[in-house]
């Protein structure tokens, strides 16, 4: 790589001890090989497409020193969200401004940014999830890492309204690396809002999201991807769950020219819960790629996975999915459902569960289907004098609603049910 250099990264200021994780990234980039098409857990991807050539680490003087804030307070992106603890807004990887309610404050909670994090503060915490599953766009984002969004809760403190943290990327031919850690310690309680967005030329986003959840701990997650038209999108976020902790996190996916995400949850102690749950729309020729992973490694654990996913006009979806119950994962649940409607001849999707069973003491089960929107449910709403184009409009919108009533942000249901219906409506129009 020409443009990925160690020098690069050398070149983006902040802590030693950022420093030096970048730096040792950086020089791994040399042997690093990037992935293909032939890989099994690239299969049916966009990846054979991929060239690191079109995109360069947006340089210093456009980023920003760390610290230095003065963005606005997120706008209508943010107001949607509706009541807030807390909000990070975060321009191409670097933050440029973050807030808290004094009152949680008081109670140890703190929202920060990476780079500028008092010492000692994140580092502990920084890689603990992604270092456990690395790849080649772990490793190009631990590179050019410039800073992030740290959440840390201590322990027996409930934060009542969410956290929302803004990614804004943009810059033609530009790589951002945008991250979120999110420390929720024993029996502490909050909920993150992550909004991804992006506009203009061709941009590459290359996203870390941390979950550590610490014992009883419960946590509350929604990831919302609208990126333009334009951008590549390869994610990773993975938590990681002590004993009795509860996740219940959601993902909505509605942008993006190629958008990847690894959403992988493993349940480290006893009677660990998680719950993962998605929504995905793709029309012109998107491409939304999911690959899951519930990874049971103590007894009494459960996870249940339930991801929709509509295509239309040339889009396509994948998801692939793995269920693993190490052997001392006994008297554990672990369920998979992904369904997909195929809305026009051109689209399509791909739905690849899979199960790895060690324990012999477990329930479990996975589901997947691919079809169109169904013939009698359009000539049922037909005999109600319902036209074609609002019928298809309804049965898709009946299809996600059992996810979206889920959310786990009660406040953005509604905005992004709204967001999706405007998607839907868009069905035949050109795209950009």
């Amino acid at each position: 790589m020409t443009t990925f250099t160690p020098d690069a990264s050398r070149a983006l200021d902040g802590p030693d001890w950022l420093v030096r994780r970048r730096t040792a990234a950086a020089e791994r980039l040399a042997d690093l090989t990037w992935p293909t098409s032939r890989e099994e857990i690239w299969r049916y991807s966009a990846i054979d497409d991929f060239d690191p050539e079109r995109f360069s680490p947006v340089p210093t003087e456009e980023l920003g020193a760390p610290g230095v804030e003065g963005a606005p307070g997120g706008g209508l992106l943010a107001a949607e969200a509706g009541d807030r603890s807390g909000l990070v807004v975060v321009r191409n990887g670097r933050v440029v401004h973050h807030e808290l309610d004094p009152a949680l404050e008081a109670k140890g909670v703190h929202v920060c940014d990476l780079a500028t994090c008092a010492a000692g503060e994140a580092e502990p915490w920084l890689g603990m999830c992604s270092d456990a599953s690395p790849d080649a766009f772990t490793e190009l984002h631990d590179a050019f890492l410039a800073g992030g969004a740290f959440v840390h809760v201590p322990a027996g403190v409930v934060v009542d309204t969410p956290i929302v943290v803004l990614h804004w990327s943009h810059g033609e031919g530009r790589a951002s690396f945008p991250h979120t850690l999110v420390v929720a310690e024993e029996a502490a309680q909050v909920a993150v809002v992550d909004r991804f967005s992006s506009a203009g030329g061709p941009h590459l986003v290359d996203a870390v999201v941390e979950l550590v959840l610490g014992d009883g701990a419960n946590v509350r997650y929604l990831s919302v991807q609208e990126h333009g038209p334009h951008t590549w999108q390869v994610a990773l976020q993975r938590a990681h769950l002590a004993r009795d902790a509860v996740l219940r996190s959601s993902a909505v996916a509605l942008g993006g020219d190629y958008a990847r995400l690894r959403n992988e949850s493993r349940l480290e102690g006893s009677g660990a819960e998680s719950d993962l749950l998605a929504v995905y729309f793709g029309d012109g020729t998107q491409v939304h790629d999911f690959r899951t992973l519930q990874d049971h490694a103590a007894p009494h654990t459960r996870s249940n996975l339930l991801f929709k996913g509509a295509v239309e006009d040339d889009a396509r979806s994948v998801y692939s999915g793995m269920v693993r119950l190490r052997p001392e994962a006994q008297r554990s649940e672990a369920y998979q459902t992904n369904r997909n409607l195929v809305l026009s001849e051109g689209a399509g999707a791909e739905s690849i569960p899979n199960l790895e069973i060690e324990a012999n003491d477990v329930k479990c089960s996975h589901a997947s289907t691919v079809g169109p929107v169904d013939d009698d449910q359009r000539y049922y709403l037909a005999t109600r004098g319902i036209p074609p184009e609002e019928a298809d409009r309804l049965i898709v919108m009946g299809f996600f609603e059992d996810v979206i009533a889920r959310l786990p942000v009660r406040s953005l249901v509604d905005p992004l049910r709204g967001a999706v219906t405007r998607k839907i409506e868009h069905r035949g129009h050109p795209h950009g």
